[in-house]
């Protein structure tokens, strides 16, 4: 174990991968499904009055009557795919949480809402020209490699309709930390274990603004080692990535409740046309 757990110490490559999953953990999902349905706290979702502003805005730039049917990635328990379809969209789902899923049919069983849902790893969607808007909110897009966000670009300007759009949020470099490292004991355990366990944290930063996040948990008879991937984008750094798949035009807010993009908030909100 101390050979791993030396190994796990030193700075990791770019992109490296977890030890083993995360979304999927049965405790970690647990914990991470209590942080969603949490209206004031700001953690896997965002506080559930900004939901409620967001998709309001969402509703009145694309609205149900033109742009019917909409696929919100990185769906969780369905807090946006339920306020989404009752505006009026034909609302599908993807998470990669069974969890997460499981609870959202639960939800749209009791609400009659006629959502699709699906457990699927977004980087697997395979639609062409079905959906007039996609959404990929709080900023999920920037835990993917380069390499995996431009897959995802293309499978979603394919699954556009034309004239369709795509409304994503990432953090801006305002967002990003001073590299460090920090250890703390949980003796009855905690968010990444039921059992006594410790938890080892560095936060490292790469050269092209990508931040990792890393969390050694060791527990007593193993170790696992947890990779949090984040990128910090300027308006500049977005377009770049957005302008080769072929989207014919943009506009940014600085969020996604639709406020006046100033240049100097926290997130940028991008609609892309395709």
């Amino acid at each position: 174990m101390f050979h791993k757990l030396q190994n796990y110490t030193t700075k990791p490559e770019l992109y490296a991968p977890s030890t083993c999953a995360f979304w999927d953990d049965p405790h970690i999902s647990k914990g991470m499904l209590e942080a969603h349905l949490n209206p004031n706290w700001e953690a896997a979702s965002r506080k559930h009055a900004f939901i409620d502003k967001s998709v309001k805005w969402i509703a009145e730039i694309m609205p149900p009557s033109q742009y019917g049917a909409l696929l919100d990635l990185g769906c969780g328990p369905g807090l946006y795919t339920e306020r989404f379809s009752k505006a009026g969209y034909a609302v599908t789902g993807v998470d990669f949480s069974k969890r997460s899923i499981a609870y959202a049919k639960e939800q749209t069983l009791l609400h009659q809402s006629k959502i699709t849902y699906h457990y699927q790893n977004y980087l697997t969607l395979d639609y062409t020209e079905q959906f007039d808007v996609i959404a990929l909110i709080y900023c999920e897009y920037a835990a993917l490699s380069a390499a995996d966000r431009h897959l995802l670009l293309t499978k979603i300007y394919r699954a556009l309709k034309p004239r369709g759009k795509f409304i994503l949020d990432v953090f801006t470099p305002r967002m990003q930390k001073e590299e460090s490292r920090t250890w703390e004991s949980h003796p009855t355990g905690g968010f990444w274990s039921t059992s006594p366990h410790i938890c080892l944290e560095s936060i490292y930063q790469y050269d092209n603004r990508t931040e990792l996040r890393q969390c050694i948990v060791l527990e007593e008879e193993k170790v696992q080692c947890y990779h949090v991937w984040d990128h910090y984008f300027t308006k500049e750094d977005l377009l770049c990535e957005m302008k080769p798949i072929g989207f014919s035009g943009f506009e940014c807010y600085d969020d996604v409740s639709g406020k006046a993009f100033s240049g100097a908030g926290e997130t940028i909100c991008g609609v892309f046309t395709k």
